[in-house]
């Protein structure tokens, strides 16, 4: 089984190092193979996706990821900027289908923002399409406004586009793992402004007759934005498009106590996929030896889970991750009253004890 390791930059390669650490404590024959990406990969070789870092992701079996980004490369043009390097592994492996699931944890309840009695047995999985949306549609840019009441000043553009093909596979996938939990899928949306959302739900609804056990319900995206922090266990499988997605599902990362605790995975129509925790760098803390390494930890185990074909291994990190949180162990970011705060290494360090 050949994991292509990209650690990226600001905490990545901290966070990525626990995880290799918990793989290698399981007893697996992995080959683990390192490469620049992001920051590091623009350093490297002048890009963020180094055309080796994506050779070497095309021939693995699966990718762990870190994460990319970097205040010093804002100035670089867009091309060149770290964060491209996340969306060209997405578009180059055809990605399409992301699962970030929002667990709250009976530990961590006293971390959440909100009331425990609102966020407590929280599970909900979001499911978002992540090849196309207005994150890739063309044409897009800046030019002299051709029309309109600001015509021949300067606008930005981007272009909100879905094809069917697109729309068809991405409610596949959701419809299926809502057949594995219960039975309940949310499809959001804006259908009453835009048309690509039209498109989208009238798709949602025609792929459902293939589906007749699952409960299909539509809301729009800034309902469920208000329900996801007023009543969250409502929902149990939620699909949307890029950009809403990408947004809801940082919402719904702040249910479960902290970000740090939310892993992440992309997938190919193939289960091959990319699997790195939700949250970004964090440049600011990079080095310090603070940040939690449980997301990255988790992603681990969602990658044994759907592309390496070791569910049993996935259930022990998980299962390992519980056993660590009952024991009182918490970085920074998950501290409550009565607990031992740790750092990034102290905290891998439990997870492989537990284990």
């Amino acid at each position: 089984m050949k994991i292509a390791v990209l650690p990226g930059d600001g905490i990545g390669p901290e966070i990525v190092k626990e995880a290799v650490k918990v793989l290698n404590a399981l007893g697996e024959k992995f080959e683990l193979e390192e490469a620049p990406v992001g920051g590091a990969g623009y350093e490297a070789s002048g890009h963020p996706l180094p055309e080796a870092t994506l050779a070497l992701a095309k021939s693995a079996d699966a990718i762990l990821f870190g994460a990319v980004g970097d205040w010093k490369y804002d100035k670089l043009e867009r091309a060149l900027r770290p964060e491209q390097a996340i969306l060209g592994l997405r578009k180059h492996l055809e990605l399409f289908a992301n699962f970030r699931p929002a667990i709250c944890y009976p530990q961590l309840t006293g971390a959440s923002s909100l009331k425990p009695e609102i966020v407590s047995g929280l599970d909900i999985l979001i499911v978002r399409e992540l090849n196309g949306d207005i994150y890739f549609g063309q044409p897009r840019g800046t030019r002299e406004a051709p029309d309109g009441n600001f015509k021949g000043a300067r606008e930005g553009f981007d272009t909100m586009r879905y094809a069917e093909p697109e729309v068809r596979r991405i409610a596949h996938v959701a419809f299926q793992a809502a057949q594995k939990r219960q039975k309940k899928l949310t499809s959001v949306d804006k259908a009453n402004v835009l048309e690509t959302s039209q498109f989208w739900k009238d798709i949602m609804i025609d792929v459902s007759k293939e589906y007749p056990e699952v409960e299909l319900s539509h809301m729009y995206v800034d309902n469920a934005a208000m329900q996801l922090v007023k009543a969250p266990k409502a929902f149990d499988v939620v699909v949307t498009g890029n950009m809403f997605g990408d947004i809801l599902s940082d919402e719904a990362a702040m249910l479960t106590g902290s970000i740090g605790m939310l892993p992440s995975a992309s997938l190919d129509k193939n289960n091959k996929g990319l699997y790195e925790p939700s949250h970004g760098s964090a440049p600011d803390i990079a080095g310090k030896g603070i940040a939690n390494p449980l997301a990255t930890i988790l992603s681990a185990a969602m990658m044994l889970r759907y592309s390496l074909g070791r569910p049993e291994q996935a259930d022990r990190i998980e299962s390992a991750v519980k056993k660590v949180l009952e024991q009182g162990y918490r970085t920074a970011d998950i501290i409550t009253p009565d607990c031992k705060q740790v750092g990034t290494v102290e905290m891998g360090d439990a997870v492989i004890a537990a284990l």
